[in-house]
């Protein structure tokens, strides 16, 4: 099966060797800039990736145009600073088998790979959604798909609420939604989280959520 993978990218020039080199065989890359000034695109395309660029700043925006620019029937979305494992794709795209969406479950390999902060807003949306009806307890920060349903769902957030619409149209579609575990590991150095790398990412991303979720 061909699989395309979409990497939202802002400056990962130093972690996507790591990350475009642990991709699986018969996984295309396809690393969306999004404003890097440094270097990022050039050394995508050095490490076999196709690079899209996209204008507008936001996670959702990034995602959304690497949607429109693959072509394989399965899509997986995962981050370009090397804090989660390409290697593991396949085993979400085999939980397709049973389920129209496959999601990660972050489990930090140490405690000071996730802030307390970002912990806590994570488990209190994660706890938000199970109310009204989608059973996880992260925010897919991993994710396995059919890229015809996706765009079918009408995801509308350009920021980075849109996981968490992604999430909820899922669960008002009668999406079958497969969750499990995977390592959560330090970002490659030199890199920073947009979200849990600063009191500010994290409160940006909470505005975003709470949109989401009006």
């Amino acid at each position: 099966m061909s699989v395309d993978v979409i990497l939202p990218c802002l400056d990962e020039a130093l972690a996507l060797p790591g990350v475009l080199q642990a991709m699986p065989p018969g996984y295309r890359a396809i690393v969306v800039d999004n404003g890097s000034t440094d270097g990022s695109p050039a050394v995508a395309r050095e490490f076999g990736a196709t690079v899209v660029h996209e204008a507008q700043r936001g996670y959702g925006a990034a995602v959304h145009s690497g949607l429109v620019a693959a072509s394989a029937d399965v899509v997986c979305f995962i981050d370009a600073d090397g804090s989660l494992d390409p290697s593991v794709l396949p085993e979400f795209v085999e939980m397709l088998g049973n389920a129209e969406l496959a999601v990660g479950k972050r489990v930090p390999v140490s405690v000071s790979v996730w802030p307390w902060h970002a912990r806590l807003g994570n488990a209190i949306v994660a706890c938000l959604l199970r109310r009204r009806g989608v059973p996880v307890s992260d925010i897919a920060p991993v994710r396995a798909v059919r890229r015809a349903a996706l765009l079918g769902l009408g995801v509308t957030d350009r920021a980075f609420g849109y996981p968490l619409e992604l999430l909820l149209r899922a669960g008002a579609a009668g999406w079958r939604i497969a969750e499990r575990p995977v390592d959560y590991r330090p970002r490659a150095a030199g890199t920073v989280s947009k979200v849990s790398g600063s009191f500010r990412g994290t409160l940006r991303a909470t505005r975003d959520f709470a949109k989401a979720l009006r």
